[in-house]
């Protein structure tokens, strides 16, 4: 909401035009920190506060400390030679307690012109120790300035403002300040309230204009909580907004396909092929998928579900009743691996029931492939799997009625578009992840989908045992290995790199194979390799080989994070596994522990870890349970590269919320939207027009993908 289209708008005007600023400066601002108006500097918020009346004195300094303020005295300054020709400047500063010295690189003809010996100056900066001394490098130096009487410059809580070791070197913090001061001199009082007047008085929250000024110079840490919140609640209520607007338009303006009946197919399966009793958890999500399929409008659900936990199955049964309907199905996964793995497992399900399945991928054969479309656009197929070869333009449904898209942050928005193309009714869409998702990470990326979650593994399922190694137990590694093999199972063994790095000392992909082959020599024991920078054709060759029984063990990137169901493979290992995230880890675990066999996960890790590296392998090794560890990752590493989002998954970027830390406010935010949205569904009422302009500028600036999931 900080960047306005009405260009009359002080937020809108282009920094550059600022006093002090230029060309030269806002060109840089723009390409270190994506500062370009006066709206982005005033959003662009400090990311921690220094309370500048208190001072320490020299005695009291050690160099762990942050960022420490004396006051004093400047009492000697000299030159000194640094080699090839370079010079650094050093004055004695002392303040009755001692002496410290300060230290500059940069700018010493400015600071021996101008700094005088004897004056009292306040000094600013982060102790450091160079042979056994303790100094400050480039401190800001600063004469103890008169009260003003300015609500601007009156404060003492200092904010320290994100930057670049670039835009460091070339502007300073102090300028920073400077920058954001001479902007609300312009700006306060005249900056547009983006809330109606009655959620700012229900809710007890700080004007925009009193927010904006003092989040960057709050006048105490009351001021500058109330800022926080009114800005956070600013931020996450027009995101939640948006998304229940939009989720509610789409509901109203789909009509659904009505699929009114469970029949034959679908009583056939759970009569006579259900491979075990459904989970209380499958048995909910069902429930939720049936009502959505059969009340006249348009299914858009995400389904959850840990590794193992019979997504497939639930979405099989889905499809059955799409059949029962007299519609086709398709299921489009990202990989031809994982899309034979799913045509193979439904084919078993489906072995003696009259329901035709057919596979598409791009390595099918022209032969076949002209069957496949024709048999499709006469009806004759009732499920279609396949890879992205199901959006070519030539793939035609007669009648598709539901439309399943697993691990779906692994296709492009306008990829899964085009599945919309492909018959004359909107299908019901509903896709799948294995990652799960933090609750609050979930209402912020999918809040205008329905979510089921299937939070139960199937029973018979054994827990994998996960014990974390350091490298003195390789041997005893090596020989657990071969007593797996020879009682007939194959291994994973995953290494975080390609190549040696010159700057990390981990064991890379290379060396490791190496090092296995000498272990388990040919040709007792067969060992493939696959990593990222493999051709295609090969990387297939060699998981092929794997998933057959062909090869013992399997060395691999994390590549086969997602896709590889090998039901023989009970022995994962992860070399430095301090080097993976809880949510990689987690997935790579996933792959063993899918056959009845007791399955295993090694962590292998250096000696010398961080406490959050050694906090994340403690959790690893005492908890299975995937929205567990979802949740601690999200704490652990902010929602980043949460499923492989990075921020740009979110529909906007957050600038002061923390959706590992705001969840509660995220929730009761959402209520209040949604309550609005409620009483005032297309935001018709006087007292919400500030809200429904929002959403045209927003609708007019984002394509609305809500549709397509």
């Amino acid at each position: 909401m900080s960047e306005s289209t009405d260009k009359t708008d002080i937020f809108a005007r282009e920094l550059k035009y600022l006093s002090g600023v230029g060309n030269a400066r806002a060109e840089l601002l723009f390409k270190q920190i994506e500062v370009f108006t006066y709206g982005d500097m005033l959003y662009h918020f400090p990311f921690r506060y220094i309370d500048r009346t208190r001072f320490l004195s020299v005695n009291q300094i050690t160099p762990d400390m942050p960022d420490v303020q004396l006051r004093g005295k400047i009492v000697a300054g000299r030159t000194e030679a640094t080699g090839q020709g370079r010079k650094r400047l050093i004055f004695t500063f002392s303040d009755g307690t001692g002496h410290i010295e300060l230290i500059f690189f940069q700018g010493l003809t400015w600071f021996r012109d101008n700094i005088k010996l004897g004056i009292e100056y306040i000094i600013f900066g982060k102790p450091s120790e160079f042979n056994g001394e303790i100094n400050l490098v480039h401190p800001e130096i600063e004469q103890p300035q008169p009260q003003v009487e300015n609500e601007i410059s009156n404060t003492k809580i200092h904010g320290i403002y994100p930057s670049t070791e670039i835009l460091r070197n070339r502007i300073s913090n102090k300028a920073i300040v400077q920058i954001v001061r001479n902007i609300l001199n312009l700006a306060y009082g005249k900056i547009k309230e983006t809330l109606p007047p009655y959620l700012i008085e229900r809710y007890k929250l700080l004007s925009l204009n009193d927010a904006l000024l003092n989040i960057h110079f709050p006048r105490n840490q009351e001021l500058l909580t109330m800022a926080r919140n009114r800005l956070k609640f600013d931020e996450l209520f027009f995101i939640q907004l948006d998304l229940l607007y939009k989720r509610a338009g789409r509901i109203e303006k789909n009509a659904g396909i009505v699929f009114d009946k469970v029949g034959e197919h679908f009583n056939a399966f759970y009569r006579d092929k259900l491979p075990f009793p459904l989970t209380g958890a499958q048995k909910r999500v069902m429930h939720e998928i049936r009502k959505d399929m059969g009340r006249g409008k348009q299914m858009n659900r995400l389904l959850q579900g840990d590794v193992g936990s019979g997504k497939t199955l639930v979405a099989l049964m889905s499809m059955l009743i799409a059949a029962d309907n007299s519609y086709q199905s398709c299921l489009m996964a990202p990989t031809e691996i994982l899309a034979n793995q799913h045509y193979n497992s439904i084919s078993d399900f489906l072995k003696g029931l009259n329901i035709k399945l057919a596979l598409l991928t791009g390595s099918t054969k022209k032969s076949e492939r002209k069957k496949i479309f024709a048999n499709l656009s006469e009806g004759q197929i009732n499920i279609l799997i396949g890879t992205h070869a199901l959006i070519e333009d030539s793939v035609y449904f007669r009648n598709l009625g539901l439309v399943v898209i697993d691990e779906q942050h692994r296709f492009g928005v306008e990829q899964r578009s085009r599945l919309w193309n492909k018959s004359k009714q909107l299908p019901h869409v509903m896709v799948m992840t294995a990652t799960p998702i933090p609750r609050t990470l979930a209402m912020t990326l999918y809040g205008d989908l329905d979510v089921s979650v299937i939070d139960e593994l199937p029973p018979g399922r054994k827990e994998i045992k996960t014990v974390v190694f350091n490298d003195n137990k390789r041997l005893r590694l090596f020989g657990f290995m071969k007593e797996q093999i020879k009682q007939g199972r194959q291994i994973y063994v995953v290494y975080p790199l390609i190549r040696e790095s010159e700057k990390m000392d981990y064991k890379d992909l290379e060396d490791g194979y190496e090092s296995i082959v000498r272990a388990f020599p040919p040709p007792e024991y067969v060992t493939a390799v696959v990593h990222g920078k493999m051709k295609p054709a090969d990387k297939d060759f060699s998981m092929n080989l794997f998933v057959r029984g062909a090869a013992h063990i399997m060395v691999a990137t994390s590549v086969i994070e997602v896709g590889v169901n090998v039901p023989n493979a009970t022995v994962m290992v992860i070399e430095s596994a301090e080097r993976f995230g809880l949510a990689q880890l987690h997935q790579l675990r996933g792959r063993v522990g899918r056959g009845a066999e007791q399955s295993y996960c090694i962590l292998m890790a250096g000696y010398k870890l961080s406490a959050e590296s050694r906090r994340r392998l403690q959790l690893m090794a005492s908890t299975s349970d995937g929205f567990k560890i979802a949740e601690e990752d999200l704490q652990l590493r902010g929602p980043g590269n949460i499923d492989g989002t990075q921020q740009s998954g979110l529909p906007v970027k957050l600038r002061i919320s923390d959706l590992s830390k705001d969840g509660h406010l995220i929730e009761r935010i959402r209520e209040i939207a949604r309550e609005i949205l409620d009483n005032d569904p297309k935001l018709e009422a006087d007292k919400n027009h500030l809200l429904k302009k929002f959403i045209e500028i927003n609708s007019s600036k984002n394509k609305n993908f809500s549709e397509i999931s």
